[in-house]
């Protein structure tokens, strides 16, 4: 990647694992579009570290939930690129129990039009443009919310409302990867728990969850640790650069969470 002056766009870039991924894109000399929305406090040292990467970008503050600020997004990067290779689809918000308790229809509307509904028009609007490059990836992430939904050490992780969103992005995935066939490549990204998005770096994990709690969910991991943006970065950097036989695809990026709750039995000696 790189040498075909590729043009991508990542959301929620202003931190943690979107902006880790934007930085990586950098290093290939991609022109990025970059989005970011709450987390105010964190603009500045956004700004300064893609700065630094002396790579082409444009930083663009937007509520993604507002089909019109999606518009207006999509239509800044036709005006300057006229095209898209790139579209890391990584916007959610997903409301802890243990952080948030019993659901508020406002709270249930937040988490579904953010990582769901949002996730569709982005990629409704970008279509065309991806349409226009000679070979375009669409990266969407999910979590293992999607399976395990409200159960288990990660109970306290992820509330039903969540988990039926990241549920729909797989079916957005294949749909997806029809529609862009040849050329526009669509692949899914399944996080378990990773620092900045439901371990280290969040209040759930920092300031609510008792340590009883989070060694559970770790204790349940086949690889026995939470996940870090380096272990993201690459596995995004792999669909991107490596994969091109690959599309409505899902790769779980969990370290085994979902294994981990049945050990393997030893094998009976039999009786014949």
């Amino acid at each position: 990647m790189g040498q075909y002056d590729e043009i991508a766009l990542v959301l929620g870039a202003v931190k943690g694992i979107g902006k880790g991924i934007g930085l990586a894109l950098a290093k290939e000399g991609i022109k990025l579009v970059l989005t970011r929305h709450d987390w105010e406090e964190t603009f500045k040292v956004m700004e300064k570290d893609f700065n630094n990467s002396k790579a082409e970008h444009m930083i663009v503050t937007t509520d993604l939930r507002d089909i019109n600020s999606i518009k207006e997004l999509i239509q800044k990067i036709d005006d300057r690129y006229g095209r898209l290779d790139i579209l890391v689809n990584n916007i959610e918000r997903g409301g802890w129990p243990s952080v948030h308790g019993e659901y508020t229809k406002e709270q249930w509307d937040l988490e579904i039009d953010t990582t769901l509904t949002a996730k569709r028009w982005v990629f409704n609007e970008a279509f065309p443009l991806l349409k226009k490059s000679k070979k375009a990836c669409v990266i969407n992430f999910s979590s293992i919310a999607a399976i395990v939904g409200r159960s288990g050490p990660a109970a306290a992780l992820f509330n039903d409302g969540y988990s039926a969103a990241v549920k729909g992005v797989s079916s957005l995935t294949e749909t997806w990867a029809r529609m862009g066939a040849p050329n526009v490549r669509v692949n899914e990204i399944m996080l378990g728990v990773f620092e900045t998005r439901h371990a280290q770096g969040t209040i759930g994990w920092d300031e609510v969850l008792t340590e009883k709690e989070k060694t559970d969910i770790i204790n349940h991991t086949l690889i026995p640790r939470t996940g870090k943006i380096e272990d993201v970065v690459k596995a995004c950097m792999f669909i991107i650069k490596d994969a091109p036989y690959m599309t409505g695809s899902v790769l779980r990026l969990d370290g085994g969470y979902v294994l981990g709750g049945e050990n393997v039995p030893v094998m009976p000696v039999g009786v014949v």
